[in-house]
């Protein structure tokens, strides 16, 4: 890519007027984060509780993630292509959240289940053996343990999230995508390139996040260790 797309696309950027107004960055950006956000709280909502709970029972997570995991052989636009010659075609952004949906579902559900499972088995023994019921050795031992791992897919989710949300542009819905495809529909390279620029940005901002709300609600690595030691 030579340097005069990137200086192109940066002086689009730089352009207050392609912020304003309706087709604007903020009113798309806004747009994005409004799909992405509610895609990625379902996805959460269904597959961190079916995960953790597997994981912590143990029977029947293989399953779940295998049947899960086959999913992402199919094509995100695929789902949002039978949604949109569905009854759903004409239900606003609800073709768009739901095969979001079930592209977010398989990293959360995995690293759930295999977070719980990779929980030293001598640690919950060892709690299982002081008396801690079920729930408190969910609360208090496995979940504390495995939240690295699950923090891990919720990002991985996440900025897989961002990233194709872009996909509603191809069906009209708004998005950064729309600034990609009007860039396409126009022959405006560089203001393909700063929508790219600003997906891509906004991936790493969400990221970013999380990795900072992770680092303050982690407990700390004495406490940690008590964990493991207090149970063995």
């Amino acid at each position: 890519m030579g340097t005069g797309v990137l200086g192109g696309a940066w002086d689009w950027l730089g352009d207050g007027a392609n912020w304003a107004g309706e087709n604007g960055v903020w009113n798309r950006l806004a747009e994005h984060v409004y799909v992405s956000g509610l895609a990625l709280a379902l996805a959460c909502a269904v597959a961190l509780p079916v995960g953790l709970w597997l994981g912590h029972v143990g029977r029947g997570g293989a399953l779940a993630v295998n049947i899960s995991n086959a999913g992402r052989a199919v094509p995100v636009f695929a789902v949002l292509a039978l949604f949109m010659v569905s009854p759903l075609r004409n239900a606003g952004y609800t073709p768009t959240v739901v095969a979001l949906v079930l592209f977010a579902v398989p990293p959360l559900l995995t690293n759930a289940y295999v977070g719980l499972r990779e929980v030293d088995r001598s640690v919950v023994e060892a709690a299982r053996g002081m008396g801690m019921s079920g729930r408190q050795l969910f609360w208090k031992v496995e979940l504390p343990l495995a939240r690295g791992l699950v923090m891990t897919g919720v990002r991985s989710a996440a900025v897989q999230v961002v990233a194709t949300a872009t996909i509603a542009a191809m069906v009209g819905q708004g998005g950064l995508g729309r600034i990609i495809t009007a860039g396409f529909n126009t022959y405006n390279t560089p203001q393909v390139v700063a929508g790219a620029l600003l997906v891509a940005l906004l991936a790493l901002l969400v990221e970013g996040v999380l990795v900072a709300a992770d680092r303050l609600v982690a407990p700390s690595s004495r406490h940690r260790r008590t964990l493991r030691t207090e149970h063995s």
